[in-house]
């Protein structure tokens, strides 16, 4: 009996292994809703793949997922659909692969949106916010020193318990063995998400993502970039956002935009559309056409408090030679007096991509000032310090720093004293810097 009993846990854990052995990456929280929410994770070979959740108030009335099976050809990632919520409720989900439960070391959760329109005030919430993650793989990275480092930077995300998480573009670096090829492009994508360290934080916490140069292509990669339909329908792949563009068949750009509490976030894509930089003939552009009438449509429409803009590189930095806005200036200028001439309030730029973190302010006349948070980088190589002395009329004094860093916004406050509160972290979630603004200033 006692080795019948030995041979059964031996192949109980075996199997358990096996199962486990089977999960690339992920389990990944992408955007929930009030009865909606979805579940992403990648498998290395082929399974079936089902979530089973249930409220914390109420564990247990479990439900199940539809079961779900992948292929090679989306790099075996699933984008599971719950369908079975309430609104304002905190779930707990577990992962089954091939009906064997998946047992994972840390929390997996997630919150459905609050329906609190027309019954009282906004709920607090935070988001975090990052960019530039480079993952060390050494037989593809350049030779010298790694430029990668600081994974653990993602732990500290996780202990500040964000609401969201916004991933700020260069999410992954791709190289010059990756970006000519899909199978480079997914493998790629496959390694930097599987790193230890960022599964508890994708587990537990909304995920959204925008995309810049090193994820939509090469360095400083523009519209002509021949793989970007490529690039683009791996980002789908790997990403849980509510869209993707706004053509029926979602195949232009990454663009979208979500809302929870009183902010709405636009989530904007400044490489598929963006002209080269030396072309010297045709209109200049950073988001085009088709994008920039989206966005000042859904900036007028939008009732949210809090408009949020995540863009790749920075707007109101004056210096052009950096990976701004100023590139651009006709489309800058046009955009900054739309939002004048549209009377939208509350708008605020969240940018990366400049591998440093600072803040810039735009006085305007007889209305508010524009604010641009840049924060950036997560993981990969920090600038000289020589990005100090830059020559930003605008930059808020105080709020520069030059280490691998991540923020978070915390949306706080009664409807008359609703307010952002800003703050910068360093690798081990230390504060470095923080301010406060209050929705009043930005009407």
């Amino acid at each position: 009996m006692k080795k019948t009993l030995q041979l059964f846990c031996i192949l109980f854990i075996n199997t358990c292994f096996a199962q486990n052995n089977i999960l690339q990456s992920g389990p990944m929280v992408g955007y929930c809703e009030m009865k909606e929410a979805v579940i992403w994770l990648q498998t290395n070979k082929d399974a079936t793949v089902k979530v089973a959740y249930f409220s914390t108030d109420n564990p247990s009335k479990i439900f199940y997922s539809d079961n779900y099976t992948s292929s090679k050809d989306v790099g075996y990632t699933y984008h599971i659909i719950l369908d079975q919520l309430q609104p304002g409720k905190k779930y707990n989900y577990n992962i089954f692969i091939n009906n064997k439960k998946i047992e994972l070391p840390y929390e997996t959760s997630f919150s459905s949106k609050k329906l609190w329109q027309w019954r009282e005030d906004a709920p607090d919430f935070t988001v975090a916010f990052g960019s530039c993650m480079y993952i060390n793989e050494t037989e593809f990275d350049r030779p010298g020193k790694p430029y990668g480092s600081g994974y653990s930077i993602f732990e500290s995300i996780a202990k500040k318990n964000p609401d969201i998480m916004i991933w700020g573009g260069d999410n992954s670096y791709l190289r010059e063995a990756d970006w000519d090829s899909k199978t480079g492009i997914y493998h790629r994508n496959t390694h930097s998400r599987s790193i230890k360290e960022i599964q508890p934080l994708l587990a537990k916490t909304q995920n959204f993502a925008i995309w810049d140069d090193h994820d939509f292509g090469p360095d400083d990669s523009d519209r002509s970039f021949y793989n970007k339909h490529i690039t683009q329908k791996a980002f789908k792949d790997f990403w849980g956002n509510k869209s993707y563009g706004i053509s029926p068949n979602q195949n232009e750009g990454i663009f979208s935009t979500f809302n929870w509490g009183d902010a709405q976030f636009f989530l904007i894509d400044d490489r598929f559309f963006r002209s080269p930089d030396n072309r010297i003939t045709g209109d200049k552009t950073m988001i085009g056409t088709t994008q920039f009438e989206w966005l000042i449509d859904a900036l007028s429409s939008s009732d949210a408090s809090f408009k949020i803009i995540v863009i790749g590189g920075q707007v109101i930095n004056t210096v052009p030679d950096t990976e701004n806005y100023d590139r651009f200036p006709e489309e800058k200028e046009k955009l900054l007096k739309e939002i004048i001439d549209n009377k939208i309030k509350g708008v605020f730029f969240l940018t990366g991509d400049r591998h440093f973190a600072e803040m810039s302010m735009l006085p305007r006349e007889n209305t508010y000032p524009i604010y641009d948070w840049t924060v950036s980088p997560l993981t990969a190589g920090i600038v000289s310090k020589k990005v100090l002395d830059e020559n930003n009329k605008y930059k808020v004094i105080g709020s520069a720093f030059v280490q691998n860093n991540f923020g978070t916004i915390s949306f706080l406050g009664s409807k008359e004293n609703r307010q952002m509160k800003l703050t910068l972290f360093d690798v081990n979630g230390n504060e470095l810097w923080n301010k406060i603004i209050l929705k009043k200033e930005l009407q």
